[in-house]
C-alpha cells in the first residue's frame, strides 16, 4: 500500500447546500501529493456519495466511517475512529485499506487490525479541548514504539512541526484547520497544503 505523507481532513461541518461550493474549493488540491479524508457526518448518504465521487475523480480519497460507500465512490479506503466500526468489522465490507484514529489512552492491541494510524492530538485543539489531552512529541514517540503500523501525527500541526514529527518516526501528518482555516469558504487550501508538502519534501531531501 502506497501511503501519502500528508492527509487532509475535510471540515466536517458541510450541509447539503455547501457541497458544490466545497467541490470548487477542493479543486485547489488537485495534483498535490496528498490524500483527503471525507468526514461530513451531517450529509445523508446520497449527498455524501455525490461529493465523494466528485472528490475521488480529483484526489486520492478515503471515506470516514462509510465503508459501505467506498466501492461506489471510487475511494481508496476508509478511515474509522472510536465511534466507528472496528477495523476487523470494516474488512467484512470490502477489501481496501483501513485507517484508525488513536489516542494515548487506547489499547495498542487494537491498532494492529488497521493498515495505518492517525495519532493525537499532538497539540491542544478546539475540537478535543476538555475531552482528550494533547500527547506532545513525547507521546507521539511513545505511540510509535507501541506499533509497527505507519503512523501519522494529527492535531494542531503547523508546517514548522513537520520536521519534528518525522524525526520522531511518524510516517507523515494529518491536518484539518491547517489547510481549511477557520472557514473553508475563505481558505487558500492549495497554498496551505503546499506549505506542508514543501516541509515534508525538505525533511526527506
Amino acid at each position: 500500500m502506497s501511503l501519502p505523507r500528508l492527509f487532509v481532513l475535510s471540515p466536517g461541518t458541510l450541509a447539503e447546500g455547501d457541497v458544490h461550493a466545497f467541490e470548487l474549493a477542493a479543486r485547489g488540491l488537485v495534483g498535490l501529493d496528498l490524500a483527503v479524508v471525507l468526514r461530513e457526518p451531517n450529509l445523508l448518504d446520497g449527498a455524501y456519495l455525490r461529493l465523494a465521487r466528485s472528490l475521488a475523480a480529483q484526489v486520492p480519497l478515503y471515506l470516514h466511517d462509510r465503508a459501505h460507500l467506498v466501492t461506489a465512490a471510487g475511494a481508496r479506503g476508509v478511515h474509522v475512529g472510536f465511534r466507528s466500526l472496528l477495523p476487523d468489522d470494516v474488512r467484512r465490507v470490502g477489501d481496501f485499506p483501513v485507517g484508525l484514529s488513536t489516542h494515548a489512552c487506547d489499547d495498542p492491541a487494537t491498532w494492529s487490525a488497521a493498515d495505518y494510524l492517525f495519532h493525537g492530538p499532538l497539540k491542544p485543539t478546539p475540537s478535543k479541548r476538555g475531552r482528550v489531552e494533547a500527547v506532545g512529541f513525547d507521546g507521539l514517540e511513545s505511540a510509535l514504539r507501541r506499533t509497527d503500523r505507519p503512523l501519522l501525527a494529527l492535531g494542531g500541526i503547523s508546517p514548522d512541526d513537520v520536521s519534528a514529527c518525522r524525526a520522531a518516526g511518524a510516517h507523515g501528518i494529518a491536518v484539518l484547520s491547517g489547510v481549511w482555516g477557520d472557514d473553508w469558504r475563505s481558505s487558500r487550501p492549495a497554498a496551505n497544503a503546499l506549505a506542508y508538502i514543501d516541509a515534508l519534501v525538505a525533511v526527506d531531501a
